[in-house]
């Protein structure tokens, strides 16, 4: 890369795209450097927070049972509200451009963290987790800046990029929380909100935007409301029940991030230091599949397959974690767990591909929404469960309760997503021959 084409993207103000030209080839691996490094800080803060949030949410209750109740109400309302703000402000970067948003997003979150490590109560908690929800929809406005400066060939890779710096940030972000927690409790959300004001600035000066004036749309709201853009999501052609396969991934998801730390308390004892170290290696695996196995996986399976074998392998490692007798087993299975990996960026490619230009922002806003009504549905769902079993001895093979129930939901998911494709090849092989005898 030239310093010219570095320099090009430097000022805040796109030239090009306030001309309404969309950026060439060669000036796109320098804005694709500048979202990444805004994903991974983000990610970073983001992380701080993870290990040490049921504890901050413990020291406002009397006992283990409360601390679940109390913690999945925290988590519910992030969720809740992100559900709502994410389609809203993936409509609105599709009318004003991605960096706006994002800036917004870094806003909310430096807010959100400095309110959390300040609040007294757990009213005050779960108010500052409402509001910090409704402004937060940086992933899916990145994903939407990804698929701008992206051809369409190219957006599994780019995706997996992408998460590779979401794997980069749960590599460092859990484990300094986890040391910073073991020193002040209040101190990892004080480091996030300083983080995300670094972004905040980072992206002021230096972020371009990704979208030119040319490809942006006035917004409709009504299409702009979380039902009435899943509805859209599921109409466009070529995605159809991958909108309920991202649902049963999510949910699987966002209940296992529910129950991992009260999970392996329980089971094995950890406190905030092992349940980091145990989030830096899903960070690290994540970071080498997604940013070095993700594009040759990719050439020799094809997204459609590799998302079903990364179903299979998620249902598979489910079921270890659930069983595993001791801590250093859910190591193994996490490292096992490869092909779990790329499942997001390999549907979110095929998502991305059946949307136009105009409607990038919406779109991932509306896969956004979906994944914040699952992280709505995981902690109503994973901590009862957690609860249900919580008076079984930490060796009952009833404890990974969560666990097992994440597996059935993702062979689910497999069997609709294998159905899916398969509908889909006999679609196109059905309109090649239609188009040869026509």
């Amino acid at each position: 890369m030239t310093q010219q084409t570095d320099s090009t993207f430097k000022a805040p103000n796109d030239s090009l795209a306030n001309a309404g030209l969309q950026p060439n080839l060669a000036e796109r691996p320098a804005a694709m450097r500048f979202i990444m490094l805004t994903v991974l800080i983000d990610m970073v803060s983001i992380g701080l927070i993870i290990p040490v949030l049921p504890s901050l949410v413990g020291s406002f209750t009397s006992n283990p049972s409360e601390q679940a109740l109390w913690y999945g109400v925290v988590t519910f309302a992030f969720s809740l509200a992100n559900f709502f703000g994410s389609p809203i402000l993936g409509a609105l970067s599709d009318r004003y451009g991605r960096r706006p948003i994002l800036l917004l997003g870094f806003c909310g979150l430096a807010l959100n963290f400095f309110a959390t490590a300040l609040a007294t109560q757990l009213w005050m908690l779960i108010a500052v987790r409402l509001v910090g929800g409704a402004m937060q929809a940086n992933a899916a406005v990145a994903n939407a800046y990804v698929a701008d400066i992206t051809p369409a060939a190219d957006r599994a890779k780019r995706f997996g990029q992408l998460g590779a710096m979401f794997g980069i940030g749960f590599i460092l972000g859990p484990v300094m929380g986890g040391i910073l927690g073991g020193i002040d409790l209040p101190l990892p959300f004080f480091v996030a909100g300083s983080l995300a004001m670094i972004n905040l600035l980072y992206g002021y000066f230096v972020l371009p935007e990704s979208l030119p004036a040319a490809q942006r749309r006035q917004i409709s709201w009504n299409s702009a409301n979380p039902i009435a853009s899943l509805i859209q999501l599921r109409n466009l052609k070529g995605v159809g029940a991958l909108v309920l396969v991202i649902a049963l991934s999510g949910l699987a998801q966002f209940v296992l991030y529910t129950t991992w730390v009260l999970y392996t308390t329980f089971k094995f004892g950890w406190g905030p230091s092992e349940n980091g170290w145990s989030l830096f290696a899903v960070g690290i695996t994540s970071a080498l599949v997604q940013g070095f196995l993700l594009s040759r996986l990719l050439k020799v399976f094809g997204a459609s397959r590799l998302a079903t074998l990364g179903l299979i392998s998620s249902a598979l490692a489910y079921l270890g974690w659930g069983l595993a007798p001791a801590g250093w087993v859910m190591y193994v299975v996490i490292v096992a767990n490869i092909l779990g990996v790329t499942v997001t960026a390999s549907i979110q490619s095929i998502v991305s591909n059946a949307a136009d230009a105009h409607s990038q922002g919406q779109t991932m806003g509306a896969v956004a929404s979906l994944t914040s009504l699952m992280a709505v549905l995981g902690p109503v769902i994973g901590a009862p469960l957690m609860g249900v079993v919580s008076h079984y001895s930490p060796g009952d093979w009833r404890v990974g309760m969560p666990f097992y129930f994440c597996a059935v939901l993702q062979i689910i998911a497999m069997g609709v997503a294998s159905w899916h494709f398969r509908r889909e090849r006999q679609r196109l092989a059905d309109a090649s021959l239609q188009s040869t005898i026509s």
